[in-house]
């Protein structure tokens, strides 16, 4: 059954820690989720009751960070929890009189220092250091791509389509509709503005769209629409994934990921007199993410089957260009104008850390602002259809094939590993290459199916 209705609250900005008390008491909140996010993307939280609320809200809330991935060793586990207080909100289901509620918490040592592995801190010095070059907001917004599936008998997880539906088909061959908009309800509830909802290209694969924010938000929402949308799916006997290609011969997953830099309420990114109506910063921006794309990708794409998304032929990125409104280079540049002028970076899938793929992101974009990086000329054809030697002429590179030579190419990348910091580049390096050598190590059904009887 989809959750029942309830009010939202919608913006706790500039709440105090009284407000926050207040509210829990008088929504009758019994217990307390605070959440963060570990190096890889994953939700994470603590449970407490209504007795330690306030304990909280001072953040001192303390649990064992060394079981959780890339962390810290055994012998320094004990970690804070330090609530943002603008994210408080009440979950829409459950007993009424015994309500659950979230924060979301950036992660502090036991002497109260900020934590050099949280991600969310991560994006939080990109901001810090986008205002110190005069830019007092990056505006992002996320469109994560997923699918739902079918359980097995005993709930296990499978490919199944419920569906066959295709781009904005309608039921009776759209059987995701209710589910989608029992989300859709529960994200309004939970606060977010929704622009649009519908099927996507794939068999069972849809999209919901909601409005941008400044980038921590962003990631905020991202994290917590990811919880949203596997709980709903649930209720409807489904399995949600947004594991970037679940299925051979479909489309995968993306994270398109649109961006633009203000100077108070001036975007930076336009300029009406300029070709193209795109400032000097604008373009700038565009050339630091062709710059690092490379070395950016491993954040942005983390998975071994990311790269199996980013091939010719199914709408996502390969190459390093872009472009007006050619959607096969990696970035795109929306047709509106003025306010609404931004960047659409394709390449990122919604299995990546949202935190540290906005980071990295504008890292390389700040980073092309300071040394004034070149943004080439835009590729206004289709790049799948170029030869070799066009590619070469136009100095197109290709982005990384596999999630190894993506690990190279960000260890290559000493800007991107001055935005991680050396804490998570070292433990983020070492999950992924050992994810690596234990998928190479794999014998697949496709190598049986075409050698065992061969040779």
């Amino acid at each position: 059954m989809p959750p029942k209705k309830s009010s939202a609250i919608r913006d706790t900005t500039g709440a105090s820690k009284k407000d926050i008390l207040d509210l829990a008491a008088k929504n009758n909140v019994r217990f307390l989720r605070l959440q963060f996010t570990d190096i890889l993307g994953v939700n994470k939280n603590v449970e407490i009751p209504r007795s330690q609320f306030e304990k909280a809200v001072d953040g001192d809330i303390m649990f064992d960070g060394s079981s959780i991935e890339g962390f810290v060793r055994i012998e320094e586990s004990d970690m804070l929890l330090d609530p943002d207080l603008s994210t408080f909100q009440i979950f829409p289901w459950g007993d009424e009189e015994n309500r659950v509620a979230r924060l979301i918490c950036d992660i502090n040592t036991p002497d109260g220092q900020p934590f050099a592995g949280d991600p969310r801190r991560v994006l939080r010095r990109q901001l810090d250091r986008a205002r110190d070059m005069g830019f007092s907001t990056m505006n992002a917004g996320m469109e994560a791509e997923f699918f739902m599936f079918k359980t097995g008998p005993d709930g296990e997880p499978t490919t199944n389509t419920h569906d066959v539906g295709a781009y904005f088909d309608l039921a009776p061959v759209d059987l995701g509709e209710d589910a989608r908009r029992a989300i859709v309800e529960v994200l309004e509830q939970m606060g977010f503005e929704v622009e649009a909802a519908h099927h996507e290209v794939a068999h069972g694969q849809h999209e919901i769209d909601f409005r941008y924010a400044d980038a921590l938000k962003t990631a905020d929402n991202i994290a917590t629409f990811r919880f949203i949308v596997r709980h709903v799916a649930q209720q409807f006997g489904l399995m949600a994934s947004f594991m970037p290609k679940p299925v051979f011969g479909q489309n995968g997953s993306g994270m398109h990921t649109h961006q633009s830099l203000f100077r108070g309420k001036e975007n930076a990114f336009w300029d009406k007199s300029a070709q193209w109506e795109l400032s000097q910063t604008a373009l700038n921006y565009i050339g630091g993410l062709l710059n690092h794309a490379r070395g950016f990708c491993a954040i942005t794409n983390p998975l071994v089957n990311s790269y199996k998304r980013l091939v010719p032929g199914y709408e996502a990125p390969v190459n390093v260009a872009w472009s007006m409104r050619n959607r096969t280079p990696m970035i795109r540049i929306p047709d509106r104008r003025g306010l609404g002028t931004r960047c659409e970076l394709r390449i990122p899938d919604p299995s990546a850390n949202p935190y540290l793929a906005l980071a990295v992101q504008l890292a390389a974009g700040l980073d092309g602002i300071e040394n004034k990086t070149d943004a080439r000329e835009p590729v206004n054809t289709n790049i799948w259809e170029m030869s070799h030697r066009e590619k070469r002429r136009l100095k197109i590179d290709d982005l990384p094939h596999n999630l190894e030579e993506a690990c190279n190419e960000l260890e290559k990348d000493a800007v991107m590993k001055e935005a991680l910091g050396e804490h998570i580049t070292t433990h983020f390096l070492s999950a992924k290459r050992q994810e690596w050598e234990e998928y190479i190590t794999q014998v697949s059904q496709w190598e049986l199916d075409n050698y065992l009887a061969k040779y």
